[in-house]
């Protein structure tokens, strides 16, 4: 039998060895505001993170409003990943009334912003275009953020993180080259595109298409009966050859100005969130590669 003196021995050494270990083999716990960026945040932290998005699946990053298990995610997080850009305006306000000491990764730090569209929704947003993911050269800047928010709490992870980071970047460089060629299918005359959601613009101008939301609506607003009939107007006078609704958007509006206009209505397009995994757009590289796809069925001869 062990002595008082052997038992409280044995139990100091596990208490200096047993946590220890545990926090080693424990998944480092991630909060991303939306799943573009958890998915980011997976591909680059594999089986070493745990990774939870505040808005879900097809959820509206824009009219999120959070609950207080969200406040509760990001208490308990070691690292919370923001868009930045005024996207997420509820997060700043989220992460302070939790009480986190999570270190916070701006994703969009370095990318180079769009900026004075004229569009309302990017006026309430001091004239920058967030939605720059969209493009897939400031992707790789957003993975690499990602990479270096992750090495910074969890230094031990540092080969993983640039190992996995790298694979995946490899992976974007080979998407890049997916959709310039794509495009390159589609005739000129037929690269503008009417969105009822101003979220494309990035790939817009990374990619040469045009794309125009004609009445600069915003997700955070009731479409209004004069915003439809901007967009019916500049669809009759500029002839665009299709019209795309964002899965974040309501299809009561592509219904009816495909009934007012006569023009063809393409697919669903993913802008701001991703489909749920079993979707056509489980992961950023199945979101991009499913909208070109979507763009040249409608687009391309």
């Amino acid at each position: 039998m062990l002595t008082r003196r052997e038992v409280l021995a044995a139990s100091g050494a596990f208490g200096l060895i047993g946590p220890s270990a545990l926090a080693q083999s424990a998944s480092l716990p991630v909060v991303a505001t939306f799943t573009i960026l958890a998915d980011f945040a997976r591909q680059v932290g594999g089986d070493r993170v745990d990774v939870v998005s505040i808005v879900g699946p097809n959820g509206d990053v824009h009219v999120y409003d959070p609950s207080p298990a969200d406040s509760r995610k990001i208490a308990a997080a070691r690292l919370v990943i923001e868009n930045g850009m005024f996207l997420e305006g509820w997060i700043s306000r989220l992460a302070r009334a939790s009480g986190t000491t999570a270190q916070i990764v701006i994703a969009s730090a370095g990318v180079t912003p769009r900026t004075d569209t004229g569009n309302t929704e990017l006026a309430v947003r001091k004239g920058i275009d967030p939605h720059a993911w969209q493009s897939v050269p400031n992707a790789k800047v957003y993975v690499a953020n990602i990479r270096d928010g992750l090495i910074a709490v969890d230094p031990a992870g540092e080969a993983g993180y640039r190992s996995r980071a790298n694979a995946y970047l490899a992976k974007l460089d080979a998407l890049d080259a997916q959709v310039r060629a794509a495009v390159a299918r589609i005739p000129a005359a037929n690269r503008r595109i009417v969105t009822t959601h101003d979220a494309f613009g990035y790939f817009g101008l990374t990619y040469g298409l045009a794309f125009v939301a004609p009445a600069g609506v915003a997700t955070e607003a009731e479409v209004s009966a004069r915003d439809v009939a901007k967009i019916i107007g500049q669809i009759r006078r500029d002839k665009f050859p299709a019209v795309f609704l964002e899965n974040v958007s309501d299809r009561r509006l592509m219904d009816q100005i495909a009934r007012e206009t006569g023009a063809k209505i393409g697919g669903i397009l993913y802008s701001d969130a991703l489909s749920p995994p079993d979707g056509p757009a489980g992961t950023y590289i199945d979101m991009v590669s499913h909208n070109i796809r979507e763009l040249t069925k409608a687009l391309a001869p």
